[in-house]
Order: structure tokens, then C-alpha cells, then sequence
């Protein structure tokens, strides 16, 4: 009864709000007559897409795991992996779950240290968020690509890679609820928080923390002296994309963490200088997230880029224009997104690098 009455309170205080947008944009329709007009049904409905956790917004439809695993293959596995299992662009969508999760409801790793790393389905705690997210998101290079039918059938196999339902099940919008009682993380979620409810209890309690605070604080972490350099120097083996960077083992710690003017940066004159080659340049502007030296990820190897453009006349300026602005069609159809925020003196420099073959 009483997460009813939350919930009305919830609803009631959204309702206010909306008629209250609503009224202003009435007012603002009769300050300025003629400009804009009222958005069609039609219009709305294209818009209004969302999927509530009761399943209310849901569309009717119905997807089985065999089409699923076609489309996870076609438009899926190349950034989550052929099972959701890969970390190499994303974190991983399926790992880290049992049957006794799905029998409690919570995920029991999620609480153990020696889990390296969280996956999606250990997490989300609804099936409507996987079907929400998927349907209006996803693939991320043509997202609201994919039907209603197909949404279920990818939201299926997600399901039966997790063991969530069978590997030949048929998800839709009249068994969905069905699978809800089944998702791992099912009792994961609180709603007793002041994001829920503008009148309950906030997220933060504590009270001490609360005075004398200092004016600023750097969280920061530290090897022991006896781990440092143990296997070898960190930085030289992460992978070569993503966003994770292994600080300089074979150097001693720094001596103090450093402050907001920059107090304290270890070797600082040393990161400087290398961040002005083109090889620094393309790690720091996230170029390596989807081009590795000798190997296709998300696009082309460097190998392949140089290899292409070998000799090629006006090849420095083609490719200038094509990082300034972004593109698709060439080496397939996910598209790299513009960089238009380098300098023109650093584009030619990425790009003469990578014509070289990072050489």
C-alpha cells in the first residue's frame, strides 16, 4: 500500500508539471501568433516510444531467438561480440550471472570484489529497459533501424544467452511479463530514494561528511612499493583502444596527488612532449577506440588506411576533409564521427602519420 501511494504521489507531481508545460507553451503560442504550431498525432506518436517497467507503452510483436542471433550477427556482435560477452568496445552486455541469481533475484557477484568486471544483465534490473533501450538506441550507427519484431527477437537471444529463457524461445508483448519474474537483478532496484519521490529521503544521508568540508579534494589511487613494476611496466600492456590507460610502473610514485593547479604531476614535461607527436595525438583523441595499428576493429587498420592510399595524389587533402567531417561508404557502413574540433595543423599531422603507417 505504501509503494501505491509513492507511486501516485509520483505520478501526480509529473502531471502537475506537464500541465504546467503546457500552459506555458499555450501562453508562448499566443505572445508570438503564427510561428510554430500544435505537433500532429502522428508526430507525437513517432515520439512517444517510451516503455514504462509495467510494460505500459509496450508494442505488440513477437521475436524469436533464431532471427535474433541473425540480427545480433549482422548488427550487433561487431561492437558487443558474437555471445554480448566482448569488452573490446563496450562493456559487456551478458557474464556474471547464475541460476540461483535468477531464482533470488539478485545478482550475487555484483557484491563480489573478485567479479573484474559489471555486465549489462547483472545490473538492469527490468526486461522493459533492455526492449527500450534496444528499440530506440540501437544499432548505435542507425538507431530506430530495427523493428518492433526484431527488438523483441534481439531482446530473446540477449535473454537466452544470460539462460534467462530457452535458446528456441518467442518473446512478445503477451509473455514478456512472464520473463520479468526471471530477470536476474529483478530485486536489485530501490525505489526509496529522492530521485523516485521529490518528497523522500535523499540519496546521500551521511551527516559528518556534510561539515567543515575542505574546498576541494582529489580522489586519486596508489601501488605499494612492493607491487610497483612486480610485472612489468602497466602502461605498455593495455590494449590499444578504449578508454582504459595504465599509469607508468617503472617510474617512482609521485609525491604528492596533485591539487587543481596542477601541483604534484610527475614527470609532466615528459607527457607534454609526447603529446605533441602525431602517435600521442591519436591515443589522446580517442583515435585508437576504433583504428588499431595492424587490425580491424571498429573501422580500418592503419596498415589498411596506408596501404589504400598509397601514392595517391591529393590523398592527404581527401582525408583531411573526410576526419574534419565524418563519413561512411568506404571500408563499410558504420560511420566515423566528424572531428571537426582538431586544428587544421593537427589533422594534417593524424593524417600524414596515418598515410605513413604510423611510422
Amino acid at each position: 500500500m505504501y509503494k501505491l501511494v509513492k507511486f501516485a504521489t509520483s505520478i501526480a507531481l509529473l502531471l502537475a508539471v506537464f500541465a504546467t508545460v503546457t500552459a506555458n507553451a499555450q501562453n508562448a503560442s499566443n505572445r508570438f501568433p503564427g510561428i510554430g504550431r500544435d505537433a500532429t498525432p502522428a508526430e507525437v506518436e513517432a515520439w512517444d516510444i517510451d516503455v514504462r517497467p509495467d510494460f505500459k507503452g509496450l508494442p505488440k510483436g513477437s521475436g524469436s531467438t533464431q532471427v535474433g542471433q541473425q540480427v545480433w550477427e549482422t548488427k550487433c556482435a561487431v561492437c558487443h561480440g558474437t555471445f554480448g560477452e566482448s569488452n573490446e568496445i563496450f562493456t559487456p552486455i551478458i557474464g556474471g550471472t547464475t541460476v540461483d541469481d535468477i531464482k533470488t533475484g539478485r545478482v550475487a557477484s555484483l557484491t563480489d570484489r573478485k567479479q573484474p568486471q559489471r555486465s549489462t544483465i547483472m545490473k538492469v534490473a527490468t526486461v522493459s529497459s533492455l526492449w527500450d533501450y534496444i528499440y530506440r538506441a540501437m544499432p548505435w550507427n542507425a538507431p530506430r533501424s530495427l523493428s518492433v519484431d526484431d527488438t523483441y527477437a534481439v531482446v530473446a537471444y540477449l535473454l537466452s544467452m544470460a539462460e534467462i529463457v530457452p535458446d528456441d524461445y518467442v518473446l512478445s508483448n503477451t509473455n514478456i511479463a512472464e520473463v520479468q519474474k526471471r530477470m536476474p537483478n529483478r530485486n536489485g532496484m530501490t525505489l526509496k530514494h529522492g530521485l523516485w519521490n521529490s518528497k523522500g529521503k535523499p540519496d546521500v544521508n551521511g551527516s559528518t561528511c556534510m561539515t567543515n568540508c575542505v574546498a576541494f579534494v582529489q580522489i586519486g589511487s596508489e601501488l605499494p612499493d612492493y607491487a610497483r613494476n612486480a610485472h612489468g611496466n602497466i602502461a605498455e600492456q593495455n590494449r590499444q583502444y578504449g578508454p582504459f590507460r595504465g599509469s607508468d610502473s617503472t617510474k617512482p610514485p609521485l609525491a604528492k596527488l596533485p591539487g587543481a593547479s596542477g601541483e604534484g604531476l610527475a614527470h609532466a614535461s615528459e607527457t607534454h612532449s609526447a603529446a605533441k607527436g602525431p602517435a600521442a595525438m591519436f591515443k589522446n583523441e580517442n583515435c585508437s577506440a576504433c583504428h588499431a595499428m595492424s587490425t580491424k576493429l571498429v573501422g580500418p587498420s592503419i596498415a589498411d588506411i596506408s596501404a589504400k592510399y598509397q601514392g595517391q595524389s591529393g590523398a592527404v587533402e581527401k582525408l583531411m576533409t573526410k576526419v574534419k567531417n565524418g563519413g561512411s561508404g568506404v571500408w563499410g557502413p558504420i560511420p566515423m564521427p566528424p572531428q571537426s574540433q582538431l586544428s587544421e595543423e593537427d589533422r594534417k599531422v593524424l593524417v600524414v602519420w596515418v598515410l605513413s603507417g604510423g611510422k
